[in-house]
């Protein structure tokens, strides 16, 4: 559920897993919790860039190419940060089947779970307008970097 602060800055889809999500290839902002219940934990957005918008950027993430830039990294450093998950990665190094980087990348967004939704803006101007006010929005504990 959208705190009521943050729906009411725009038209949210529903919420669908990241793994299968089909925004629109246009610019907008997408949010991102932990899990199909759990807390939001990231916002971000996507200008119209190559003509891929919202699609294009969510696509880099389930890539495992993202791994240094906004989700895609706010993701890694969590799972980096939970002992079990890298006994996981550092057990499959010891067991001579160590993982490419951007396998890292979709070990720690399975470990993640990340669900999204996301509002369409008439531009990448737009769209950066939005993300800035919904990370205004000092209720949600986001992972955004900057933040």
């Amino acid at each position: 559920m959208i705190g009521d602060e943050i729906h009411g800055l725009a038209a949210w889809s529903p919420w669908v897993p990241l793994n299968g999500a089909e925004p629109p290839r246009l610019p907008g902002v997408y949010l991102a919790r932990q899990g199909a219940n759990g807390p939001m934990v990231y916002t971000g957005m996507a200008g119209e860039r190559q003509g891929e918008g919202l699609r294009g950027r969510l696509k880099r993430y389930t890539s495992g190419r993202a791994l240094a830039s906004g989700l895609g990294e706010a993701v890694f450093d969590r799972a980096l940060a939970d002992p079990a998950w890298l006994r996981e990665r550092l057990a499959e190094v010891e067991a001579g089947r160590p993982m490419r980087a951007t396998d890292w990348g979709k070990a720690a967004l399975s470990w993640a779970d990340p669900h999204v939704c996301w509002a369409v803006a008439a531009s990448g101007q737009e769209a950066r307008a939005l993300e800035r006010a919904v990370l205004a929005v000092a209720s949600e504990a986001w992972w955004n970097r900057a933040h």
